[in-house]
């Protein structure tokens, strides 16, 4: 939960800063008078004169230095974009089996179960299942679709006694903590003749 709001406020900061600056670049390009902070004199001056682009290239260190700091940027933006993109799901599960070695089952196997589970139960009309956390103590998150007449309350109280609980137990588990939420599948108008 907290690196998907670090992650959108990471990026409202570098769009709004890019937007800053690209519109300010626009609007003095457009013949706007610049702002107080721009660096240049007016619409038909360059970015970078030829002096200041050529000021470091005698220097030895320049051309490392910038390689460097381009391949760092670069290797934290693919970092970042792998963390992204890393699937949060719990793959396998460790089950004690009492032998002192333990099973693993995988976690995709338990969470199709459930959730097949938890869509039979009376009142339910779809059901999802994801487990995170560690695969000695994992955490579970589920989503029911409830039919328009049903019961929020029983519903849940259903799924935690029969599914969640079954699950539980079939993996050897002391607890399995779950958040689940709770949505009615909307229903049309009857009509009326």
């Amino acid at each position: 939960m907290r690196s998907g709001v670090v992650n959108r406020v990471l990026l409202a900061l570098a769009g709004l800063v890019l937007f800053v600056i690209g519109g300010s670049v626009l609007a003095v390009g457009l013949g706007a008078p610049p702002p107080a902070w721009w660096p240049h004199s007016g619409p038909h001056d360059v970015l970078l004169s030829r002096a200041e682009r050529t000021a470091w290239r005698d220097q030895d260190w320049w051309w490392p230095a910038l390689i460097a700091l381009l391949a760092v940027l670069l290797l934290a933006g693919l970092w970042w974009l792998m963390s992204v993109l890393r699937r949060h799901r719990l793959h396998e599960i460790l089950v004690d089996t009492g032998d002192g070695t333990g099973a693993l089952v995988r976690g995709g196997a338990l969470e199709s179960a459930l959730a097949d589970d938890a869509a039979r139960r009376p009142g339910v009309t779809r059901a999802d299942a994801r487990l995170a956390g560690r695969r000695s103590a994992p955490t579970l998150r589920a989503g029911l679709r409830l039919e328009p007449d049903a019961s929020p309350a029983a519903a849940l109280a259903d799924f935690t006694a029969h599914p969640l609980a079954a699950a539980r137990d079939s993996a050897g588990l002391e607890a399995l903590p779950a958040e689940v939420r709770l949505r009615a599948v909307r229903h049309k108008a009857d009509r009326v003749s």
